[in-house]
Order: structure tokens, then C-alpha cells, then sequence
């Protein structure tokens, strides 16, 4: 099992840890719920060093990039960054992703999900046919999410970056706690505000960093947040997560992707995508809240009142915000519109839930 540069530092803090993705993880700190609240209403780090970076260099990367992935890479300018999926040839999901543009046709960093770096890695690699230089940088890459409505505040005297007024899914390289060459971006996954922190974990960088950060916001309420919380915050929002919600099974039109999967350029399943959008698909992911009580989980059967299986839960919890119960599933069309009753399978029994919009958290 994997550590990143901040395990000691997790365990020193009395994290739980669990095995994630080959990675030893805090799942939590002081619990879920606080940690949740923490980052809806204040600010609070991930450690999210697990995921995976890969550089395309080069004259092609553009191309290569437009071939792999269903967004439209062409309309990335440097500094801006569009989140996408790597469609594979049966029409369902390698993984989703984001791009960012460093230097506009020639230069751009992908970071892909933890669990899907090989994966990824050679899926895209079977299309390099044009000399595209490739790197995988996911080893030596340290990459910390500070995330909340406080945060950008916080950390503002740590950098000379414009962090307060740093646009949705913009980034910016620069110093950061007296660390150069920082990739400082705005793509958070938690619907709380805030930004992530790419670098390097060289001379020391990551203990600087990590200090400087929690030295700077303990004093304002910032807290360590484990990939627990991470969970509950993404799925308020109604955020897909690999593995769940979306795999290799589903494709981005019936997973409500179609914004994400630009048909200005041929790539890999566009016309099977085309075809989906203009005939329609059999099943759809859907948010769905309990109406009885009882908490959805991974895999849980979704009925219609005869008791037909209809579906499956993707992603369930008990929602800290909210104080109600919520998850993602999949549904045959005919009972995705909004209000539809369902009902989920929990051990024995049919509980009443209903569809509703996403995100559940407005």
C-alpha cells in the first residue's frame, strides 16, 4: 500500500485510515458530519495526492486529446481547465477527468481518478500515433484540495495569486508558502468554493506547505477533512464518482453528461453518442431523496410500486446539510422525471423515495 508525503501527518492528527485505491487514506478525523459542516460553512484540506497527473506535450496533444475525450479541448485557452470523460469503444466510461490547458495546443495536464492511472494511462497511450510526448507524473505530484466558503481568504496571504477572485475552473501558476512553481486551480468537487494545490515534494515542499496552510488556518476554524466527508459533500452536488455512478457500463448520456460530450469534432463513441441523443436512451441516473425512512446504499434494487426492479442505487447517505436521506441511481427513462415515485429495496422491504432535480443542494 502506497503512502502520500502526508500520511505521517494524518495518523499524527488521529485520522482513521483505509486502503483507497492502493493508498493508505484518511477516511475520517473527528467524524463525517463535523468534517462535512466544517467545509460547507468554514474551510478544510483533503489530501488528495492519490490521484493521478499525466503531461501530453507537443504539437499533436491538442489532437490527441480531442480524440480520447468527449469534451471540446479546442475551446481550452491557458489557464482554463473543462472537466470531460475518456469514452470507450462500447460507448461507456474509461474514466472522467479534467483538463487543463497550460500552454494553449501544446501543453495540457490531465488528472485522472486514483483507482484508473494505468488504466488510463494506456488507453490513451494506444492512440498516441503522432508523437505526443507523455508523462505520468502521478508519483511525484502532491496535490491538496482546500475547500469552503472561507477558504480562498484563508490562504490568500500565503500566495501573490489572485485566489479570492480565481474563476470556476481557472488556474494559475505560482508561488505558494514560499514554494515555486504551484499549480493553483479552481475545479473543486465539494460545491463549496475553494481551490487545489498541484506541486512537487521536493526540499521539503510538502511539510512546508501543509505547516504553512494549517499555521495560517487553524487559528480561523481550518480543519484536516478525510475522503469521508469528501464522499458526502460530491454527492449534495450530484457529482458523479467513477466506480459508482458512472464506469465502463454507462455512457455520459444516460449518466446526464451530455454538456460534457461536444459532437464539433469526431472522438472515440461520438456517433453511438449522437445516436442516444437523438433516439434516447433506455435508462437514466437520477437524484432521488427518501421519502420513508431508511438510507440507500451502493447496489440497492430501485422499483416501481408492483415491485419491478427498475434500477439500482449508484451512490446513497444519510445528507449532513440536509438531515435527509439521498442518492444517485439508475432508472429506466419512464421513471426519471422529477417527482416520480420509486422505491428502494432495504433488506426486505420497499421504501418510498421520490426523483428530484440535482444538485439536491442549491
Amino acid at each position: 500500500m502506497k503512502n502520500t508525503p502526508f500520511t505521517e501527518k494524518h495518523i499524527a492528527l488521529g485520522a482513521k485510515m483505509a486502503a483507497f485505491a492502493g493508498y493508505n487514506m484518511p477516511i475520517s478525523y473527528t467524524g463525517i458530519n463535523d468534517e462535512h459542516q466544517a467545509v460547507r460553512t468554514n474551510a478544510g484540506v483533503f489530501d488528495v495526492s492519490h490521484m493521478g497527473e499525466f503531461i501530453l506535450k507537443g504539437e499533436n496533444a491538442l489532437d490527441l486529446i480531442q480524440r480520447v475525450t468527449s469534451n471540446d479541448a479546442s475551446k481550452l485557452t491557458a489557464g482554463k481547465a473543462q472537466y470531460s470523460c475518456l469514452p470507450n469503444n462500447e460507448g461507456g466510461i474509461v474514466d472522467d477527468l479534467l483538463v487543463y490547458c497550460i500552454e494553449e495546443n501544446k501543453v495540457y495536464m490531465l488528472v485522472v481518478n486514483a483507482s484508473n492511472i494505468e488504466k488510463d494511462w494506456n488507453w490513451i497511450s494506444q492512440f498516441n500515433t503522432k508523437g505526443v510526448e507523455m508523462h505520468n507524473i502521478s508519483d511525484k505530484t502532491c496535490l491538496l484540495a482546500i475547500q469552503g466558503p472561507n477558504a480562498t481568504s484563508i490562504l490568500q496571504p500565503l500566495t501573490e495569486v489572485d485566489l479570492v477572485n480565481m474563476k470556476y475552473y481557472t488556474f494559475a501558476k505560482g508561488t505558494f508558502a514560499g514554494v515555486p512553481n504551484v499549480v493553483i486551480s479552481a475545479t473543486g468537487y465539494t460545491g463549496a468554493g475553494g481551490i487545489e494545490i498541484y506541486f512537487e515534494d521536493t526540499d521539503g515542499a510538502a511539510d512546508k506547505i501543509w505547516d504553512a496552510i494549517f499555521a495560517e488556518g487553524t487559528p480561523k476554524g481550518l480543519k484536516p477533512i478525510g475522503l469521508g466527508a469528501r464522499d458526502t459533500l460530491r454527492l449534495e452536488m450530484g457529482f458523479c464518482l467513477y466506480g459508482n455512478d458512472i464506469d465502463d457500463t454507462t455512457s455520459p448520456m444516460e449518466a446526464g453528461l451530455g454538456w460534457i460530450t461536444k459532437f464539433t469534432k469526431p472522438f472515440t463513441s461520438s456517433e453511438l453518442f449522437a445516436k442516444q441523443k437523438a433516439e434516447g436512451v433506455t435508462k437514466k441516473l437520477v437524484g432521488f431523496e427518501m421519502v420513508d425512512k431508511g438510507i440507500p446504499r451502493h447496489d440497492y434494487e430501485i422499483k416501481d410500486a408492483a415491485g419491478n426492479v427498475i434500477g439500482r442505487v449508484t451512490s446513497g447517505t444519510q445528507s449532513p446539510s440536509m438531515q435527509k436521506a439521498i442518492g444517485l441511481g439508475y432508472v429506466k427513462t419512464a421513471f426519471a422525471a422529477q417527482d416520480t415515485e420509486i422505491f428502494i429495496a432495504v433488506r426486505d422491504k420497499a421504501l418510498k423515495a421520490k426523483v428530484v432535480k440535482v444538485p439536491f443542494l442549491s
